[in-house]
């Protein structure tokens, strides 16, 4: 058992999918795995294992932003020998060609947090696993679905002062905003593991289009199989 994950030795599988929210882990155990077991409800953090298509899963919940990222990222790989590691979340686009419901994978994350300026004395470019990029990608594409790979911004702040700030990174080409695969690469990179994550665009900052609560459910349905694939497709490579 670790700080915060009351799962004893053995109950966390190797290959884990992260969301954010405790009720999305919830309903990934309930809907697409066999025979899930919950390991953890510690600060109500659920954390499931099962099986999907024979591979042995578990979902973690990852809690918002990179500090509650980079403590579950940490004590999965250093306590309990995890290997792989995906991120399931929303984004918000800020390129216009980049919609709602499209999938981005985070081939790099920028970030305006200063955490990674405690551990290094220079500017850390954190980014995927080429491996488990790759994979999410040709499934992706194979199964129909609009799939874009480039930088993302972790942000610290949900409400920023400046509402205009994200034109600031678009023009450099960045893709979407989120809170946490920048805390994800970091760790997995300091720790051998692999790390990609995965992210659905619910909104558009361009022109302001939000999905529907009946969209965001499809979209990110299409997300989590996509993120069990990618695993699945990983551990028999």
């Amino acid at each position: 058992m670790s700080l915060h994950i009351g799962a004893g030795p053995g109950e966390i599988a190797r290959c884990v999918l992260m969301p954010g929210d405790p009720y999305r882990a919830r309903y990934i155990a309930e809907n697409f795995l066999e025979d899930a077991v919950r390991y953890n409800e510690i600060r109500g953090m659920f954390g499931y294992t099962g099986t999907y298509e024979g591979l042995r899963v578990s979902v973690q919940t990852s809690g918002v932003g990179m500090p509650s990222m980079d403590l579950y990222a940490r004590e999965l790989i250093c306590d309990y020998g995890v290997d792989t590691l995906i991120r399931i979340g929303t984004c918000g686009s800020m390129l216009d060609k980049v919609k709602n419901r499209d999938l981005v994978l985070a081939m790099s994350a920028s970030t305006d947090s200063a955490m990674n300026s405690y551990r290094l004395s220079g500017t850390y470019a954190p980014c995927a696993d080429y491996g488990l990029l790759s994979a999410a990608h040709g499934i992706a594409a194979q199964r129909g679905l609009t799939v874009w790979c480039g930088n993302v911004l972790t942000t610290d702040a949900f409400y920023g002062a400046d509402p205009d700030d994200w034109k600031n990174w678009a023009d450099y080409n960045v893709m979407a905003v989120e809170m946490e695969t920048c805390a994800l690469y970091t760790v997995a990179a300091r720790h051998r593991a692999r790390a990609l994550s995965i992210l659905t665009v619910t909104d558009q900052f361009a022109d302001g289009a939000r999905l529907s609560p009946a969209e965001r459910e499809t979209s990110l349905n299409e997300m989590i199989e996509l993120g069990l694939s990618t695993l699945l497709a990983a551990a028999r490579a």
